[in-house]
């Protein structure tokens, strides 16, 4: 569509992918594998917790919403990938790269709200046991949950709908495996400043809310020192450490992806610190859920492993 000189871009093009003929099957198949893992892997989670009654409890709540929201995280993403990996045109639609962007980032920023959520859960339920009970009542999980999910999704709604009204007038290349703010943003026919001004805007929401989650672990850990005993030094640590490698691996990647500013990677780094923060961090979250938490493993043993426990109680 033409504009005076300029025309209208209404498809980007990947460059960050192989072709076919140079090795983009052998990508295909790890990813597809992982992409199955950590949809299988969390939605186990997310069954295990409706279902068991032992898990019926703030914390494990909080997980399995957690895990539901992974698997959709993950999906606003790796499929699109898996196409380019395969396909000869890597491209995709305007609509398309801002509808992706919109559900990645809103996912992320839910995730990043409830686990600041879980870290004060945590907290109360470390630094103040005998009013816990009384303060995360299911009421207010259920509020706390549904807050994080609406805050995800209505604070990018006006970024989005901002970016689409900049022109886009060529080149349509975008340097990136999945559609991201700022290689779009470098497309825009439009003031490069306001890149920068995005930047800030994302690594102010970034530090502050993994402030708040480093106090409160610190506070944390702090009163876990002051525990006398070794057995509850031992259980006050084992129900924060799943949390904590989650807080490490999801706000590291965002941390490694965001708070760069001006700092340029080379293509390797870029697609590596974009497949850390998109593919390998959610890989390890039901790990970790899983196999670091004893009542956890047993809620997936007596829903998915029934009818071997039985086989092995009736020898």
């Amino acid at each position: 569509m033409e504009n005076g000189n300029l025309s209208t871009v209404t498809v980007f093009v990947f460059t960050r992918f192989p072709q076919l003929q140079n090795g983009g099957l052998l990508y295909f198949f790890p990813l597809l594998f992982i992409y199955i893992f950590i949809v299988t892997g969390n939605l186990v989670i997310f069954i295990a917790v409706r279902l068991d009654t032992r898990l019926h409890n703030p914390m494990y709540n909080f997980i399995g919403i957690f895990s539901f929201l992974e698997m959709w995280y993950t999906t606003a993403t790796i499929p699109k990938m898996l196409s380019n990996l395969i396909s000869e045109k890597k491209t995709i639609s305007f609509t398309g790269c801002l509808l992706q962007m919109y559900f990645f980032h809103s996912l992320g920023n839910t995730e990043g709200t409830l686990l600041t959520v879980m870290a004060i859960d945590r907290y109360v339920a470390i630094c103040n046991p005998l009013r816990y009970p009384n303060i995360m009542t299911s009421r207010l999980c259920a509020q706390l949950t549904a807050g994080s999910c609406i805050f995800g999704f209505l604070i990018l709604l006006p970024e989005i709908v901002w970016i689409s009204t900049l022109p886009f007038c060529g080149p349509n290349q975008i340097h990136q495996i999945f559609c991201d703010f700022t290689p779009l943003l470098k497309l825009a026919c439009t003031d490069a400043s306001v890149i920068l001004v995005q930047d800030v805007i994302h690594a102010l929401a970034i530090l502050i809310t993994s402030l708040i989650i480093f106090l409160s672990y610190i506070r944390i850990i702090i009163v876990i020192m002051g525990i006398s005993s070794t057995e509850g030094h031992k259980k006050a640590f084992s129900t924060c450490a799943a949390h904590i490698a989650v807080f490490l691996l999801f706000f590291g990647s965002v941390a490694l992806m965001y708070l760069r500013f001006s700092a340029t990677y080379t293509p390797f780094w870029d697609n590596t610190i974009a497949l850390t923060f998109s593919v390998f961090a959610p890989l390890f979250n039901p790990i970790i859920y899983s196999l670091r938490n004893k009542d956890m493993k047993d809620a997936i043993k007596k829903r998915f492993c029934s009818q071997k426990v039985l086989n092995e109680s009736g020898r």
